[in-house]
């Protein structure tokens, strides 16, 4: 969102930010840079979003989706309306579906065209997880609040006046249901020049994972990796060093001791965490979007070993410019490939960077969403 906001701005859009500060990710507003703050006349609204026992409860009578109701807040409705009725707009964006539960007040008090970006599509995340899950009560319980979301999901699909999805695959999904309104991909987007390429490979490869740990894909994927995955590659490649870093690490991740790993837990700086790494791997089994840290990853010329559900979102070349595994056996295969051809596995991180720069340069993806906004005005 910082990425792209500034590449609106650098081709001299005006950009107002409305955005909430939650209990999970408390921001003090000081410390954001100052001239990004005045800027985008950035307004920061406390909501408690919380989950509590009584209103999960008590939302199973409801036909409202508990994932959304925690967003729907008096508060932010009322900083919406002053700032609607202050000024005017051409375009509101809405970030996610979970700040759609204002696309009436923002109906009611602003002519602005609806822009819903679509960093992915939610319930399909959950119900991913639900079919992974083995106890049954939880995941009949989580099928069910999947979906009142998937209810809720298409119904502000149809709300909006457009959709930015954040993939080609996301946006199709959404074209399938054959609504009234303008879809069309806008990739994520970074500025390529904070991030320069390693000069050369370390000459002792080492594995990486790094991401935010209390998302709940995440911790599937390390779960599920450490279980079937780490067992083979300790005893196999006991030389090579495999490291897990993000913030909020799990305590359960610390009782797995495997002499050739070592959990890192939140690192101060994930680009220079990744530099001084030589290769990524990304386990996941469910989720959808992309994933923002495979494509900093390439971009610093990182060669990625990735399920193919992780890589969802990205046009890459399985063997050119990304290694794709989904199984143990597959993982092992490529920490091997790595291990053994270490020319071959940097050429696949430098293809990687260039990918980048075709298709995610933020300039690139500023273009897209203008050029959306401008189809519907």
């Amino acid at each position: 969102m910082y990425n792209l906001s500034g590449g609106l701005m650098e081709e001299n859009h005006k950009v107002h930010i409305l955005a909430m500060n939650t209990h999970k990710f408390s921001v003090d507003i000081d410390t954001l840079p100052v001239d990004y703050r005045y800027k985008t006349n950035f307004t920061l609204v406390h909501v408690d979003t919380r989950i509590r026992l009584r209103n999960a409860f008590l939302n199973l009578f409801s036909k409202k989706s508990f994932h959304i109701e925690r967003f729907d807040s008096p508060d932010f409705h009322e900083a919406l309306k002053r700032i609607l009725k202050k000024n005017s707009y051409d375009i509101v964006q809405l970030e996610t579906i979970y700040v759609a539960p204002y696309i009436e007040t923002i109906r009611k008090y602003s002519k602005a065209k609806i822009v819903l970006r679509a960093h992915n599509i939610e319930h399909v995340i959950w119900s991913r997880y639900a079919g992974t899950v083995t106890n049954r009560i939880k995941r009949n319980y989580l099928s069910y609040l999947t979906k009142k979301l998937k209810s809720y999901e298409e119904q502000v699909f149809s709300d909006v006046d457009a959709i930015a999805g954040i993939t080609d695959v996301d946006t199709d999904f959404i074209k399938n249901y054959g609504l009234n309104v303008t879809v069309a991909t806008v990739p994520f987007g970074l500025h390529l020049s904070k991030y320069i390429l390693y000069p050369e490979q370390k000459k002792n490869l080492t594995f990486f994972h790094i991401g935010s740990m209390d998302w709940m894909p995440n911790q599937e994927a390390i779960r599920w990796f450490l279980d079937k995955c780490m067992p083979a590659v300790s005893e196999q490649l006991p030389d090579v060093y495999v490291y897990l870093a993000g913030r909020n690490m799990p305590s359960w991740i610390y009782s797995y001791k495997f002499p050739n790993m070592k959990v890192i837990g939140e690192v101060p700086d994930a680009g220079e965490f990744m530099l001084k790494n030589s290769v990524m791997f990304v386990p996941l089994l469910s989720g959808s979007g992309v994933r923002v840290k495979i494509i900093e990853g390439m971009a610093l010329g990182k060669t990625v070993i990735s399920t193919a559900v992780g890589a969802e979102g990205i046009n890459y070349t399985d063997g050119e410019n990304i290694l794709i595994a989904n199984t143990p056996d597959e993982f092992l295969g490529k920490f091997k490939y790595c291990v053994d051809q270490p020319e071959q596995c940097r050429q696949i991180g430098l293809n990687a960077r260039k990918l980048i720069e075709s298709e995610h340069d933020i300039p690139v993806a500023s273009k897209r969403l203008v050029d959306l906004y401008q189809s519907i005005i």
